[in-house]
């Protein structure tokens, strides 16, 4: 028996199938060499910024401030936060000057961009003379294999190439623990607690174990028995009579079933203890019961539109909004407002443009504060979102210099954002209706007005219901005032 061992002939799927492949190729090969070209632009910038600061009194200061001029400059004409550009610049400094190697084989488009992240990010924990032999042996290990793969790698690598051990870098890295807040979607959030292994890993574990507590405990305690429910009538065995000799009735269980699970348990339970419970670490308490951080509760920004809490059906068109991080479900608001002790404003806005022209409420508080916090709702600098919750009210124009402690002299900038006021070359101007004119240090203006609120005013289809009668003198009901 013989068997033909020439190799088929393409078909007409596998010959286009082959030609997308190399365009595909070819158009990964254009984008990986357009981000490298980006990122030496980043770098380039970055070090514009540290040859402006050269020599100046408080070099790290004045590096950072530089740093943030030039980013706030390219982040405005692009319409990005400053901050993230800033970091942008940061992380093209580290590729082009720490990983020139990985860099230029990018822009070669040898290597993905995923490919670069791995590298870089396995290769910044080393000294910097460890970091260029780390560079070329990284881009020659990265040929052929997926990043994921090539992580792994990696990973060993740049341990082979450390100077100190482990437990010598695990006292620096417990400097930088942390919790931050990642918005998401549909209302939800990422909690992320940066933390040494142990205790992070600790944590989940009493995580854990306390759901699978609950989770045990509503699996033991079975479904409610329906006959418990019905009445007894005292004929069989185990009748029970009340004094009047009629039938005991049982109440039925009117609990709602517990069906979370067992990962919805463990953040309902996080979120308990977090909010809750008294921290330990407390340096202000005393020997009979929590200091002063057992008393802290957390602060929010909240905007309820008052037709939606009338109408959460509608809650789209106008939904109630967490300042800073976006829209909330209209039974959250409703849930915040009937829970809070404490007393809401009231925002009187345009009927047509949506800007505030009154705050008041039932309590007496500082009107000014209300006012801007109402019009600003987070920070006044353009593209930053930080709430005006956790932002500092500024003199647009100084107090020391003639400034006017007035709504239309004020403005809510977060901490980062008033310091780069002050002490960079941006300048900034108050129009009226709270408008803000940003001038960056080339010249450029950038507008920041007020987020509007929803318009009162609606407009509705024809309604072809004809309009009553017009109401005569007789009619008419006295004015409320």
């Amino acid at each position: 028996m013989s068997f033909d061992s020439r190799p088929p002939l393409p078909d007409d799927g596998a010959v286009a199938l082959s030609v997308v492949l190399a365009e595909v190729r070819g158009v990964d090969a254009e984008v990986a060499s357009a981000e490298a070209r980006r990122v030496r632009t980043l770098a380039r910038a970055g070090h514009l910024a540290l040859e402006a600061s050269a020599g100046l009194q408080a070099s790290s200061r004045a590096a950072e401030m530089a740093l943030r001029e030039v980013s706030s400059e390219i982040a405005a004409a692009s319409h990005l936060s400053d901050r993230a550009v800033q970091g942008q610049i940061g992380r093209a400094m580290t590729l082009a000057d720490d990983f020139p190697v990985t860099l230029d084989a990018w822009e070669a488009g040898a290597l993905s961009r995923a490919h670069v992240r791995v590298i870089v990010d396995a290769g910044t924990p080393l000294p910097q003379d460890r970091r260029h032999e780390f560079d070329v042996l990284a881009v020659a290990t990265a040929d052929g294999l997926s990043p994921g793969r090539l992580k792994t790698r990696l990973l060993a690598l740049a341990e082979a190439l450390q100077p100190t051990t482990l437990t010598e870098r695990h006292k620096r890295g417990r400097e930088t623990r942390c919790v931050r807040v990642v918005p998401g979607q549909d209302g939800m959030s990422d909690l992320i607690a940066t933390l040494p292994t142990v205790l992070a890993v600790g944590i989940y574990d009493r995580l854990v174990q306390q759901s699978a507590a609950i989770v045990d405990m509503r699996r033991d305690a079975g479904p409610c028995d329906a006959s418990a429910a019905e009445p007894v009538d005292g004929r069989g065995s185990g009748g029970d009579r009340d004094d009047r000799g009629e039938a005991a009735t049982a109440p039925p269980d009117t609990r709602t079933p517990d069906t979370r699970t067992a990962d919805q348990v463990r953040a309902d339970i996080l979120a308990d203890l977090l909010l809750t419970a008294a921290p330990d670490a407390d340096p202000t308490r005393g020997d009979d019961g929590p200091g002063t951080l057992g008393a802290i509760r957390a602060r929010v920004q909240v905007v309820v539109p008052a037709l939606t809490m009338l109408h959460p059906g509608d809650e789209n068109s106008d939904p109630a909004a967490l300042v800073g991080h976006g829209p909330i479900d209209a039974d959250t608001a409703r849930a915040l407002a009937d829970a809070t002790p404490l007393p809401w404003d009231r925002v009187l806005t345009h009927p047509v443009t949506g800007a505030v022209l009154h705050t008041d409420t039932y309590h007496r508080t500082a009107a000014i504060d209300r006012h801007l916090r109402a019009r600003d709702r987070h920070c006044r600098w353009p593209g930053c979102t930080t709430p005006a919750v956790r932002c500092e009210v500024d003199h647009t124009r100084d107090h020391a210099l003639g400034g006017p402690t007035d709504v239309r002299n004020l403005a809510h900038l977060c901490q980062r954002h008033h310091t780069q006021k002050q002490f960079t070359r941006w300048k900034v101007h108050q129009l009226p209706g709270g408008i803000l004119e940003w001038t960056s240090p080339t010249g450029r203006v950038y507008i920041d007005e007020p987020l509007p609120y929803s318009p009162a005013v609606r407009f509705l289809p024809d309604d072809p219901t004809p309009p009553p009668p017009p109401r005569t003198d007789h009619d008419r009901e006295p004015a409320p005032f």
